[in-house]
């Protein structure tokens, strides 16, 4: 990240049915000053999907040589896909002053905070495991097999909570978002991003 850049990045990962979409989605949408970040993906466009807008689409060999070339800050397959943040597009936006929020999991924040550890890393919870177990049966399209799965992979999942700066709670969801919004704006007051943004007033006040 650049000595000057006056934007925060906020690395958020939660376990499935934590709710972190839909809070990152409220946030972004009554928080200004937060860029979104494109992802890449080697999986095909979809119907509806604009390149550059919903994803960069990259073919796999493009792919494979930027990520040996270093461009991107994380990167992880999923099923038969690959995803990556791209480290050029995060840092194009830091540096306008904007915050930027990554939605990945715990094995993508892992990279970023290697590559850049002045990152916010907030992890969100549930209540409990009864309310997740709850949450994940909200959609009755699951066998209890799937269920149990997921469960399992929640917990391990959490178990990476120390690994964070933050941790957020979401029971009440108004409270849980209230409280990323408290996070957002402590970051926006630290003394360096403040530094960036206010450099000739704080010349002038001491001239």
């Amino acid at each position: 990240m650049a000595a000057d850049a006056s934007g925060t990045l906020f690395v958020i990962a939660a376990p499935s049915g934590a709710g972190k979409t839909s809070l990152v989605k409220a946030l972004r949408e009554s928080t200004e000053g937060i860029g979104v970040s494109i992802s890449h993906t080697t999986r095909a466009m979809r119907p509806g999907e604009v390149d550059g807008v919903h994803y960069h689409f990259t073919p796999l060999a493009e792919f494979e040589r930027m990520a040996a070339e270093g461009a991107f800050l994380e990167h992880a397959r999923v099923f038969d896909n690959y995803y990556a943040t791209s480290r050029g597009g995060v840092e194009a936006l830091l540096s306008k002053g904007a915050d930027v929020i990554l939605e990945i999991d715990w094995q993508g924040a892992q990279q970023v905070r290697a590559q850049l550890p002045e990152a916010v890393g907030i992890f969100i919870l549930p209540p409990s495991r009864a309310e997740l177990e709850v949450r994940l049966r909200g959609r009755g399209q699951d066998s209890d097999e799937v269920i149990a799965r997921r469960m399992a992979d929640a917990v391990a999942e959490m178990s990476h909570y120390s690994e964070f700066d933050y941790l957020v709670f979401n029971d009440q969801f108004e409270a849980a978002l209230k409280e990323l919004r408290a996070i957002v704006l402590a970051a926006r007051l630290r003394r360096q991003p403040q530094q960036a943004r206010h450099g000739q007033l704080l010349a002038s006040l001491l001239a």
